[in-house]
């Protein structure tokens, strides 16, 4: 087998399957759908009147797979796929951090705290951050949040870590 510098050459130019943005998110929105269905499979989705613990996240990860299907029929149909450029450590490990800031602070410290925590941590992901807005926007989701979760839809929720 003869490994020429024409064929490498071909093999670069033309986007890997790898290389496709469209496709790697489809199956990565499918992937996180499945592994939440199946997650809360046992968990009760109740009516629209009278939500069950499952169904804001059965819901979720349905709408999800749907994403999921879209991306993955864009990949298929589309001619030219764009590709991934590289890989910024920053952002990545910003967002990865606050889901795990905001699963750690959420229930022992209250929505109010875990949410702006949380929100902290993911606009330290951007170098185009600006704090003060930042804290601005935090406040004002969390208050949100409350509003949402703990007045609107009764969620048993704790607002405060006393």
């Amino acid at each position: 087998m003869s490994h020429t510098p024409s064929s490498s050459n071909t093999a670069t130019a033309s986007p890997s399957i790898l290389g496709n943005s469209d496709l790697l998110l489809g199956l990565f929105l499918c992937a996180v759908s499945g592994i939440a269905l199946y997650s809360i499979r046992n968990l009760a989705f109740g009516t629209l009147t009278d939500m069950g613990a499952g169904f804001m996240p059965r819901v979720l990860a349905i709408g999800l797979l749907g994403f999921g299907v879209y991306f993955l029929a864009l990949a298929a149909f589309k001619r030219a796929a764009q590709s991934i450029g590289p890989i910024e450590l920053r952002p990545l490990l910003g967002v990865a951090l606050s889901v795990g800031v905001f699963a750690l602070t959420a229930g022992r410290f209250g929505l109010v705290v875990g949410s702006i925590l949380t929100i902290l941590v993911a606009g330290a992901a951007s170098k185009e951050s600006r704090w003060r807005e930042l804290i601005i926007f935090s406040v004002a989701m969390s208050i949100g949040a409350v509003l949402l979760f703990v007045k609107g839809l009764a969620l048993p929720v704790p607002v405060w870590p006393w």
